[in-house]
């Protein structure tokens, strides 16, 4: 099976969606299939719309011989229009909804009515989660074939054991991590808010993410107002063994984003045994039972109070931790996941 696969910039990006992106065409490969990236820049989405209008692109796609050209949905301004131009299965995979995001009210028509007419120009969905075919469902109504398939992860990474966890949790102040680029839809400002109502002071918060842009400035003058610099380090973008030794030290994943369709950080961080605190509308709180693997908040009272608890009884947070693990043992494996999607194009257009 020849298979195309259409993104924005580069599949060495370091976000989620690039991340599962990746492991698909690891996967193809691996079974034998020949996958070919077709790139195009990284734009605005205004600039994108232009995409549209490009023959050499819509004929380069399809003289490749693809038996199935896969688009990433978040190029979907490129090609809302150029898909009904090509002689190919196109399957969109689908992270999250432009129009599930925070826009301003006058910018919603504009996103909703090009993002309808990508779905409608797609003969497939690949979706990361059953709330995103639904939300899908809702704009265009009967839709393509479609599979679920869940992001993973890989267990074989985490090399850590429930005594390991237990003694861990027991140790030092709470240690309190935060993995993603800053992004309003992250919401680091809610934990922000949170950390400064707390009266325990025994807890640090690291920070794992690039802080550009007017948010990360935001983040930074409110950490120094709540007078919180010495508790709360903000690291950047760092490589990804950095990371993977602050989630082997750490006590609890503090990311409560919305929107956010299927969060690979947080398995990751459930594979090295660290409670999540997601927000309560997300699509990945239902990873979250409450109580047992994490928490669901929506505002900062909350959050804070969850962090008091698992600080001042550790015994707690050592059962969490170890369910946490245990939830992700029990999730599915990349290849499993994966070739849920392999399975899915080869019945439908191979």
């Amino acid at each position: 099976m020849h298979v195309g696969l259409l993104i924005h910039g580069s599949l060495d990006r370091l976000t989620g969606g690039t991340l599962y992106d990746r492991k698909l065409v690891e996967s193809l490969r691996a079974q034998g299939d020949q996958v070919t990236v077709v790139s195009l820049p990284e734009r605005s989405y205004l600039a994108s719309l232009a995409d549209n209008a490009s023959a050499a692109l819509a004929t380069r796609i399809n003289r490749a011989g693809f038996d199935v050209l896969l688009q990433d949905e978040v190029i979907h301004p490129s090609v809302f229009r150029l898909n009904r131009r090509l002689d190919v299965p196109i399957v969109a995979i689908v992270h999250l909804l432009r129009i599930s995001q925070h826009w301003p009210w006058w910018q919603r028509p504009i996103y909703r009515a090009i993002e309808k007419r990508y779905f409608e120009s797609v003969d497939g969905l690949v979706c990361v989660n059953p709330s995103i075919r639904e939300r899908i469902r809702n704009l265009i109504g009967d839709l393509p074939p479609t599979v679920i398939a869940s992001p993973a992860g890989d267990h074989s990474t985490a090399d850590i054991d429930d005594e390991t966890i237990h003694r861990r949790a027991h140790e030092g102040p709470l240690r309190l991590l935060f993995v993603g680029n800053l992004s309003p839809l992250k919401n680091l400002h809610l934990v922000i808010e949170a950390l400064g109502r707390m009266s325990s002071d025994d807890w640090q918060l690291d920070v794992y993410g690039s802080a550009v842009g007017a948010y990360g400035r935001r983040i930074k003058r409110r950490i120094t107002q709540l007078g919180l610099n010495d508790r709360i380090t903000l690291h950047g973008q760092v490589p990804q063994p950095v990371v993977l030794q602050a989630l082997r030290n750490g006590h609890v994943l503090v990311m409560p984003s919305d929107p956010e369709s299927y969060s690979i950080a947080y398995l990751e961080a459930m594979s090295w045994g660290l409670p999540v605190i997601a927000h309560r509308a997300s699509d990945s709180a239902a990873l979250i039972t409450p109580g047992e693997n994490g928490y669901r908040v929506d505002n900062p009272d909350a959050l804070a109070e969850h962090i008091m608890r698992l600080g001042r009884d550790r015994d707690q947070l050592s059962d969490m931790s170890i369910a946490a693990r245990a939830f992700f043992t029990r999730h599915a494996t990349w290849a499993a996941s994966m070739g849920r999607v392999r399975v899915f194009l080869l019945e439908s257009w191979a």
